[in-house]
């Protein structure tokens, strides 16, 4: 077990991503992550993440620790329920949250999530 303390001053790569072509509702939403840490069981990770604007459909399995570093989000549920955050909001998408998210504005944030795998019956 590695128990050194987790720097995001260093650089680490970037990945590129975009939605699913067929969970796209506008825009063309890109993202670029920069994943510090993932602990030995892949199951919690940190790091950065920024995005170009768009709105896309998600349907979370994890839970996800966001801060807004710049630019705006609105997250729409299911329901209807609408929240927009800015620079220096933060919140926690619970896993079970469907809707959509929308990048309004180019994004930042830092982000940690935790995925705790499939719910077994008891």
């Amino acid at each position: 077990m590695n128990s050194a303390i987790i720097d995001f001053r260093r650089p680490v790569a970037d990945e590129d991503s975009s939605p699913a072509p067929e969970r796209v509702l506008a825009g063309s939403p890109r993202a670029r992550v920069q994943n510090h840490y993932t602990d030995a069981g892949g199951r919690f990770f940190a790091g950065r993440w920024s995005g170009t604007p768009g709105q896309w459909r998600v349907a979370y399995t994890e839970h996800e620790f966001c801060h807004l570093i710049e630019g705006r989000v609105v997250l729409t549920s299911d329901d209807g329920r609408r929240q927009e955050f800015g620079p220096g909001d933060t919140w926690v998408i619970p896993a079970g949250f469907s809707g959509t998210w929308e990048t309004v504005e180019p994004a930042r944030k830092l982000y940690a999530i935790f995925d705790p795998g499939p719910v077994t019956a008891r």
